[in-house]
This record gives C-alpha cells, sequence and structure tokens, in this order.
C-alpha cells in the first residue's frame, strides 16, 4: 500500500536558516537513516520525498462554480506548516509507523493512498 506521509513543522524547531551547519548536518544524518532504513526493510520503498519552502512561499488555488481564484499564501491559516512530504510503499502501517520512529521530530500525519486504477 501507498502512503503520503506529511511533515509537519510545529513552531517548536528552530527554523531551518537559524540552525548551526552542525544542526543542518544533524537533521540531515536523520533523514538518511529513515532512507537507509526504508531500504534495508523488505516490501518498502521511498517513492519520492522533498523538503517544502515555507508557508509564505505558498499558492491556493480554489474553484467554486466553475471559477478559479489563485492567491498568495497557504490555504489555511496554521501555526504548523508542512515542512515535507514522502511517498512511501509499505507492506502495512505499523511498518510505517516503526520506519518513521527514525526521523527528526516532527507532527506526522500519515493517509493511505486510495487506487482508483
Amino acid at each position: 500500500m501507498k502512503y503520503l506521509v506529511l511533515l509537519m513543522d510545529d513552531g517548536d524547531e528552530k527554523p531551518w536558516a537559524e540552525q548551526t551547519p552542525d544542526e543542518q548536518a544533524a537533521t540531515m544524518a536523520r533523514f538518511g537513516e529513515f532512507d537507509a532504513a526504508c531500504a534495508a526493510r523488505a516490501g518498502v520503498e521511498v517513492l519520492a520525498g522533498e523538503a517544502l519552502s515555507g508557508p509564505e512561499a505558498s499558492t491556493t488555488v480554489r474553484t467554486r462554480g466553475g471559477q478559479v481564484q489563485v492567491t498568495d499564501g497557504p490555504y489555511a491559516e496554521a501555526v504548523e506548516g508542512m515542512g515535507g512530504f514522502y511517498l512511501v510503499e509499505a507492506p502495512d502501517l505499523d511498518v510505517l509507523l516503526e520506519l518513521l520512529r527514525v526521523l527528526p521530530a516532527y507532527d506526522i500525519q500519515v493517509q493511505p493512498a486510495v487506487d482508483v486504477g
């Protein structure tokens, strides 16, 4: 099954640009450990993953009654901002939840993908 893993910045962590090079390297090492743990686990594959820019760089597109409205900024104001994502194929949710413990401290939303084809 495929799962979308959303990494939510809870606002407690120091922003990336304010971290020292050593702090940034330690964070990146945790992501590398996650990738390695997934690669070592049978039936698990990271299909995609990216860090995302801050919410101030986002664009929201809304369609209502056939009209498209484009606005700068996030969909909704929130304390949390989406910091990145993974798309992971895993045998089941329990396996994925075990692997996610390797990542740096984030609030994480996991959502199964629906096979529509």
